[in-house]
């Protein structure tokens, strides 16, 4: 499995921008309401990268790895496509199929932001700081950081059509509550149709995290 190349679909490092102040890297979010997010992004990557997909199960939908590409296929990704952080996940669904997306939300979710800070900051896109409100990651580029919620407000005003990526970006900005945060407009009629566009797998990701969100939130009362 380490040697299988992951493209280059960076879902989570979209959201990680859209769910922190990129002033003062301080989250939009509460904790744990940000790591199930995060959490799903990393599980979106994969399904858009055709690595892992859902079945249906007594006690809960489950996820299951997808075959396996060819040496050939492998090969021609390009070490472009290797990505430590998706290896780890991947790995991780592959030796325990058994649990049901919900276990994989909270189980990722407890680490899913620092993994995520850490390989933003090995590719360059956060670097840590160290202030009087203790250690956080600010974006080494804030245009680049403004740019995943500032390209879906974009195109939600403007009615244009989303690719599978931005269409998963918009439902778990909905699913986690930060639409309501960073969105100019919430056209609910233009979000309906960009979920329902997407594979059923990923439709029912974004299904799982809105509950995820809905019973972290219900715990903290």
């Amino acid at each position: 499995m380490t040697g299988v190349a992951l493209p280059d679909l960076r879902l989570a490092d979209d959201l990680f921008f859209a769910m922190h102040y990129d002033i003062t890297g301080r989250t939009r979010l509460h904790a744990p309401l940000t790591g199930i997010g995060l959490a799903a992004a990393l599980l979106g990557e994969l399904m858009l990268a055709d690595r892992i997909t859902m079945r249906a199960a007594p006690g809960g939908t489950r996820l299951e790895p997808v075959q396996e590409p060819s040496s050939e296929e492998s090969e021609g990704a390009g070490t472009s496509g290797r990505d430590p952080l998706a290896r780890v996940v991947l790995a991780h669904i592959v030796a325990e199929p058994s649990h049901t997306v919900r276990t994989w939300l909270r189980f990722l979710a407890r680490t899913a932001r620092a993994d995520v800070a850490s390989r933003m900051t090995a590719d360059g896109l956060l670097r840590p700081h160290r202030g009087l409100l203790g250690s956080r990651h600010l974006p080494v580029d804030t245009n680049q950081a403004a740019w995943p919620v500032g390209r879906l407000n974009i195109a939600v005003r403007r009615r244009e059509p989303l690719g599978a990526r931005d269409r998963v970006l918009l439902g778990l900005l909905n699913a986690t509550g930060v639409a309501r945060l960073v969105l100019w407009e919430r056209n609910t009629t233009y979000l309906a149709g960009a979920v329902e566009g997407l594979a059923p797998r990923l439709q029912e990701l974004l299904a799982q995290t809105e509950a995820a969100v809905g019973d972290a939130v219900i715990s903290r009362r």
